[in-house]
């Protein structure tokens, strides 16, 4: 390596412990959403379409009959936003063998609550990280925020080589649930969001790593903001997210990846694989198709979509995971593409060589 690549030293994942199967959830909305029955019966077949099998939450279920104001969601969020994220934290420090006293500066990124002082400043004490350590905080990425704060991160530990830089990342997208919308935009979300957190350890300079991120980047469609995003309503956070998704991901999103390969001197047949944000199974299928895989074929992020749902930013990190893991098994070593849509409309970009 010279010491402008920035190596993944470290990956960890870390899930709340209630853990509820899909059949349950859809009990419980048919049960929330009782004053729509009709509407329940038409979205009953979509909780069996969305390509999860269960899904994780900070709260119970029965959390969810109820309605719950801003300093209940934002106290919940404090409390098990730092939980999760220095247990992933810990983990990462530990796969890539660093003491937290010697991270130099953290990028830390979340869409789904909001802390001050921010939550990067809540984890030094229980990370044991240094009162010198640089912190970037980041919100408003929503799903996107995976590849994109990862981008961020990189960007540090290419400006500070020979440091360690830590990237932190959590959703804990059950907590913006509101059982007063029965929009249908809040209906589809409750078929598919889980809660979860993940870190990543970077360094830009010499050693063995588990991979190296070559380049990064990041391409906004104009005239797209209604697509994906958040309301702020009195009680919460509002989901948007259009019907248009999949269409968008087929007739847009090739383009876009093909170019930004391009300029790296790649192009899509020498890629040895994808790590991709399973926004859900139409997303999933839309990908497929116009990467040109079979159906099924995108196998580490259908089984995180499977296991966890969609957790937003953290999905693509677990799917990077899964596929570091598996990438030796299945002879994936070599360049992937990381990419992950989100508000904007937008897609990041990640280049990465797995060892």
């Amino acid at each position: 390596m010279t010491e402008l690549d920035v190596g993944i030293h470290g990956v960890a994942t870390a899930y709340p412990l209630h853990c509820f199967r899909q059949d349950e959830i859809m009990a419980k909305a048919a049960e929330v959403f009782g004053h729509r029955p009709e509407l329940m019966e038409r979205m009953a077949k979509t909780y069996g379409n969305a390509g999860v099998k269960q899904r994780n939450s900070c709260v119970p279920l029965e959390w969810y009959r109820s309605r719950h104001g801003w300093p209940e969601r934002a106290a919940l969020f404090e409390q098990h936003a730092v939980k999760l994220l220095a247990e992933a934290g810990r983990l990462a420090l530990a796969d890539a063998g660093v003491a937290a006293r010697d991270v130099a500066a953290t990028v830390t990124v979340s869409s789904t609550g909001i802390v001050t002082p921010s939550l990067d400043s809540l984890l030094q004490q229980p990370l044991g990280l240094s009162p010198t350590v640089q912190r970037l905080p980041v919100f408003g990425l929503g799903c996107a925020g995976g590849v994109i704060g990862l981008s961020r991160a990189a960007a540090i530990a290419k400006a500070m080589p020979g440091e360690w830089v830590l990237f932190l990342c959590t959703e804990l997208c059950g907590l913006t649930f509101r059982p007063g919308d029965d929009s249908k935009a809040n209906i589809i979300a409750t078929t598919l969001f889980g809660d979860g957190a993940a870190a990543v350890v970077l360094r830009a300079g010499e050693g063995a790593s588990r991979a190296r991120i070559r380049a990064w980047g990041e391409h906004t469609w104009p005239g797209t903001r209604d697509i994906m995003g958040w309301t702020v309503e009195d009680d919460g956070l509002g989901v948007v997210f259009s019907r248009s998704i999949p269409a968008l991901v087929r007739d847009m999103m090739r383009p876009v990846t093909d170019a930004f390969l391009a300029s790296k001197g790649l192009a899509q047949a020498d890629l040895k694989g994808l790590i991709v944000h399973p926004g859900g199974e139409r997303v999933l299928e839309a990908l497929e198709d116009c990467y040109g895989f079979a159906r099924g074929g995108l196998v580490e992020a259908r089984a995180v979509l499977a296991d966890h749902g969609n957790m937003s930013a953290v999905t693509v990190l677990a799917v990077l995971r899964r596929t570091l893991v598996k990438a030796g098994a299945r002879g994936a070593r070599g360049p992937h593409l990381m990419a992950a849509l989100g508000p904007g409309f937008s897609v990041g970009m990640c280049l990465l060589d797995l060892h």
